[in-house]
């Protein structure tokens, strides 16, 4: 699978494993259809993965990722945003068509994340 992390977005993630799990956690990240950026997601930070969930080890940080997720993140750059008005993920997906709207398809973020 073909998935790659901007640093920000890296350093996100291992904060967010680090502070909310623990050593051997990971990000289970579960992706749909929909959205301005054409995917929307939920995220939290688990023990291990669920049944059926597909575990990708990077230099810092597990993700369990379910098949569908897979198949929508494959070429899939995921950033991480902090603005006056939005703070999460944004996925950039080269397959994507871009809409009209304004916003990047950035994931609003529990509040307990943000800490």
């Amino acid at each position: 699978m073909n998935i790659s992390f901007t640093p920000k977005a890296e350093k996100f993630i291992r904060r967010l494993v680090t502070f909310d799990g623990g050593p051997g956690y990971g990000l289970r990240l579960l992706v749909s259809p929909g959205g301005c950026s054409g995917m929307s997601a939920e995220f939290s930070v688990e023990p291990a993965p669920r049944e059926g969930e597909q575990v990708f080890t990077f230099d810092s940080f597990k993700l369990f990722l379910p098949a569908q997720s897979r198949l929508l993140l494959d070429g899939v750059t995921i950033d991480f945003a902090e603005t006056a008005t939005s703070t999460g993920f944004v996925f950039h997906d080269p397959k994507a068509k871009a809409c009209g709207c304004s916003t990047q398809g950035a994931v609003q973020l529990p509040e307990s994340a943000l800490t």
